[in-house]
């Protein structure tokens, strides 16, 4: 089943969903209008982070091997501001990894699966889709693709991707029982692991 609005702020009031903006915020605290956040009637939308936004670069002779991961295949984006809000520019053709503000702890009956935002799927930003497993607990380090031509501002601190929520019956084994490697993330990118 998956789960409500109302479902989703008696969880967060539980910590599954932290910080917890209980309606969908367009409009940030000055009155500019901001890629919206918080909840919805079915899910929740994450925050990108302002902390880093990482793309990846060609490196001659380098191949990217998720066994053995190659930092030196990402470069750090730096943060912009201009009249629009702060953000990472995502270069045409690329993929970046970032992080979301908010920290999820699911339970043990609860999976949620990160889908992308229309407004940035508009633009050409396709956001990996991705599980966050029962009694997974952290903050998700999030995967877009630039599929268009030109470069794209991805906004820091505002929507960047949403969170649908599903509840089963309680799983024999969670995420966080089998010491799962991605559990407990930080607010800061998660390379790949083996």
């Amino acid at each position: 089943m998956i789960l409500n609005d109302t479902q989703i702020s008696e969880r967060a009031a539980a910590g599954m969903i932290s910080p917890f903006e209980p309606k969908l915020v367009r409009l940030a605290h000055n009155g500019d209008q901001v890629l919206s956040f918080g909840l919805s009637s079915f899910g929740y939308d994450l925050r990108l982070s302002s902390h880093e936004f990482k793309v990846f670069r060609h490196v001659p002779g380098t191949v990217v091997d998720p066994k053995k991961f190659k930092p030196q295949n990402l470069e750090n984006v730096a943060l912009e501001t201009d009249d629009t809000g702060s953000f990472f520019i995502l270069p045409a053709r690329s993929y970046g990894l970032g992080v979301a503000v908010e920290k999820l702890t699911l339970p043990e009956n609860t999976t949620a699966i990160c889908v992308g935002k229309s407004t940035y799927a508009r633009c050409g930003i396709i956001a990996n889709v991705t599980p966050a497993e029962a009694g997974w607990s952290g903050h998700l380090t999030l995967e877009f693709s630039n599929s268009s031509a030109a470069d794209c501002k991805i906004y820091a601190d505002e929507g960047i991707v949403q969170m649908l929520f599903f509840q089963g019956d309680p799983c024999a084994t969670s995420y966080e029982n089998r010491t799962g490697k991605y559990q407990n993330q930080e607010q800061q990118i998660t390379l790949p692991k083996v």
